[in-house]
């Protein structure tokens, strides 16, 4: 099922998630639907507060050309991260149709539970890297934008309460 996506401003965007205490069958139906959310929109992540569910689960793959590669993540969590750093235009499905420059670890090491409840570890670099701590921030409360200079975050914000009145017209 695809689930519509917030758009900024949201207070629900801000909110730190909740850990998964236990994978349920809910759960899993859930980040499978977001999964299919995504590869809707089109995108290569996507975070559970996205969807409007608080929770500690991101789910996403970057692969462009050849056979999908999905991932989903409950609790992950970075456990060490390069002090090489890259940057990538980073765009967001909560913030349509805005991007910006944004600088991170290069490489990333991320402990997370898989769907059947089973710790698993990987290191990410390039895309992957950037898609992974891009999602993580969501768990956060924190978007890409929050890394932009004030002008430009207030730019984009105003553009997307115009959006989102624009949208609620059209409903």
């Amino acid at each position: 099922m695809i689930h519509p996506i917030l758009i900024h401003p949201d207070p629900r965007l801000k909110k730190v998630c909740e850990p998964v205490a236990e994978i349920t069958p809910e759960l899993r139906a859930l980040a499978a639907d977001m999964l299919e959310t995504m590869y809707d929109a089109p995108g290569i992540g996507l975070a559970a507060p996205q969807v409007g569910v608080t929770k500690r689960l991101i789910v996403m793959d970057c692969i462009k050309d050849g056979p999908p590669e999905p991932l989903i993540l409950f609790n992950p969590r970075i456990i060490w991260a390069s002090e090489d750093v890259s940057t990538f235009e980073e765009g967001c499905l909560s913030i349509p149709d805005q991007y910006a420059e944004v600088k991170r670890p290069a490489e990333v090491q991320v402990r997370w539970l898989d769907e059947t409840g089973t710790e698993q570890e990987r290191q990410f670099s390039g895309l992957w890297a950037t898609c992974v701590q891009h999602e993580i921030d969501h768990l956060d409360g924190k978007l890409f934008i929050d890394y932009l200079g004030p002008l430009k975050r207030q730019m984009i914000t105003r553009k997307m309460e115009k959006l989102k009145r624009e949208r609620a017209r059209a409903v």
